[in-house]
């Protein structure tokens, strides 16, 4: 990659981020897959072990705060990481993120009871919300977006990997080893990528303490609503009615403290999320493309285990390795996206195609009942995993090229932010709307048939060893049950993905940042006479 030197920044501007050679980007990318495989591939190692955790542990009541601790903390931290990297500097924030989740690591693995266990579960993902969000911005800050789509598109091959090695790494260690090696087999991975990052994110800008202003009350109110608003995701139609009391409180917790949250960040010096970001049309329009996705693709994922465990007869291990021609779809047309958009500079079509695609995708698993085979599932996984190809990097790569260059984290953060709280309100209501089907359809079902209301065990403790010892009338009712519940989450889903395709449509393509201005007045005249809509200059375009 040919690099051109900088022109001189104007005073009180933005200074442009060093130039790295292609080598460079290899070798610092090499730390940066490191870190992005943890954050992926803890909670697929986790999952297979958590049966013998609690076990071990005691505390059944309890598990879920095992998973949502993780997730709740590292919502909150993500876009705190992505603002303290745009003060700090980008070297010393990512490697304080990757330590402080290799020592939450290393201390979940000594745990010694639940409780233990769920803080600092908690603790582990204040730091997996720095990784994240990290890998992106120092990305961001080490390749123009016009070359940043093709080294975007081979950290997409680390998605199979997790998807398919954790739930395998998770089973064979439980197996073979010890639960506590689930959470100690990411310390020697974490070492190699602390000590590439220390060294290799040494050419990044640092920041001078005199412009480092945190914004600390909006850190603390945007921790405060988050925390509530995943509280309802997490809670509602599980552990407390939609319209209990305590949702319905933390309901209006969440109204108040986001209404305050939006003042002090209208007047904050250094504002922990820059709500002048969402003033550029695309990225709005890529944040609220990145929380459908999360809602839809992350929604839809997490059901189809079910599918394949209680209906098709595969195994929690073999479940994970199934979901192969989706993973694999997603990493070509990711890779091949990004080519793309290196050589022609275009994206704007991807969206669109995106979203199309995976509304079609959800469709099809829309329609899946007991007679459903293995290869049929395959086939609607390979559509579902083109659309995460044409979309995952994407909004991203959009959000990334409508923000100025010193926002860039916060911009990172926000983007990945939303994409997070999508995918938990899409596991939430999706599975709240799978469950209360499923319940109802068994119920019917169970009636008509033969004993099998008495042979039946209860719907929230089936499992799929306990659903094959039961009589076949029962295994029937119930796996038609869980079809129908799939079938309904899944049609949901493909009706977000459908208002995606609406949003998409109102993406206007800009100029990357990286072009020549030569390049520019192409696109400009190449939209022009599309019709699509003008192309506007990116902002910080001529730091560039």
């Amino acid at each position: 990659m040919t690099q051109t030197s900088p022109a001189p920044a104007a005073a009180g501007a933005t200074p442009e981020p060093p130039r790295f050679t292609h080598r460079e980007i290899m070798v610092t990318m090499s730390g940066l897959v490191i870190a992005m495989l943890l954050a992926m591939l803890d909670n697929m190692i986790v999952a297979p072990a958590l049966p013998t955790i609690v076990g071990d542990l005691g505390g059944l009541k309890h598990l879920a705060w095992v998973t949502t601790g993780y997730i709740l903390a590292s919502t909150v931290a993500t876009p705190i990481w992505g603002k303290l990297g745009d003060l700090l500097g980008r070297r010393i924030t990512f490697i304080t993120s990757i330590a402080i989740f290799l020592i939450g690591s290393a201390l979940c693995g000594l745990s010694q009871n639940m409780g233990e266990l769920i803080g600092f579960r908690a603790l582990q993902g204040l730091g997996a919300g720095g990784l994240m969000v990290g890998v992106m911005a120092v990305l961001a800050e080490i390749v123009p977006p016009r070359d940043r789509s093709k080294y975007q598109g081979v950290m997409m091959a680390v998605m199979p990997v997790a998807m398919i090695g954790g739930p395998l790494a998770g089973g064979f260690i439980t197996d073979n080893l010890n639960w506590r090696w689930a959470f100690y087999v990411n310390l020697p991975l974490g070492v190699v990528a602390l000590f590439v990052c220390w060294f290799v994110l040494a050419k990044l800008p640092r920041r001078t303490a005199a412009r480092v202003r945190i914004d600390w009350t909006g850190a603390a109110l945007l921790s405060v609503w988050i925390t509530t608003l995943v509280l309802i995701t997490s809670w509602g139609g599980s552990e407390y009615d939609w319209d209990s009391a305590m949702i319905l409180g933390l309901a209006a917790v969440t109204v108040v403290v986001f209404a305050a949250f939006v003042l002090v960040e209208r007047r904050a010096a250094e504002p922990i999320m820059p709500l002048s970001v969402f003033a550029d049309r695309n990225f709005s329009l890529a944040g609220a493309l990145s929380f459908i996705v999360g809602f839809a693709m992350f929604g839809g994922i997490t059901l189809l285990p079910q599918f394949q465990q209680y209906v098709q007869g595969s195994s929690a291990t073999n479940s994970g390795l199934l979901l192969m021609p989706m993973m694999l779809a997603a990493m070509v047309l990711s890779l091949a996206g990004g080519t793309y958009i290196s050589k022609t500079g275009r994206y704007r079509i991807l969206p669109i195609a995106g979203t199309a695609l995976m509304a079609v995708g959800l469709a099809l698993f829309a329609t899946m009942g007991p007679d459903t085979t293995r290869f049929t599932t395959g086939l609607f996984m390979v559509v579902l995993g083109l659309g995460m190809g044409c979309l995952m990097q994407t909004t991203m790569l959009i959000a990334q090229n409508s923000a100025p260059l010193r926002d860039i984290g916060a911009a990172t953060g926000a983007a990945t932010f939303l994409r997070n709280m999508g995918g938990s309100l899409g596991v939430s209501l999706l599975g709240t709307l799978y469950a209360s089907t499923l319940t109802d359809s068994f119920t019917s079902a169970a009636g008509s048939a033969a004993g099998a209301a008495d042979a039946g065990s209860s719907v929230s403790g089936m499992t799929p060893q306990a659903l094959r010892a039961l009589p076949e009338a029962v295994q029937h009712a119930f796996a038609q049950a869980v079809s129908d519940g799939v079938d309904t989450a899944f049609a949901w889903g493909a009706g977000a993905a459908a208002a995606g395709i609406v949003i998409a449509l109102f993406v206007r393509q800009v100029p990357l940042r990286g072009f020549t201005g030569t390049d520019a007045k192409k696109t400009e005249a190449a939209e022009a006479t599309a019709g699509t809509g003008t192309a506007v200059a990116a902002p910080a375009a001529a730091a560039e």
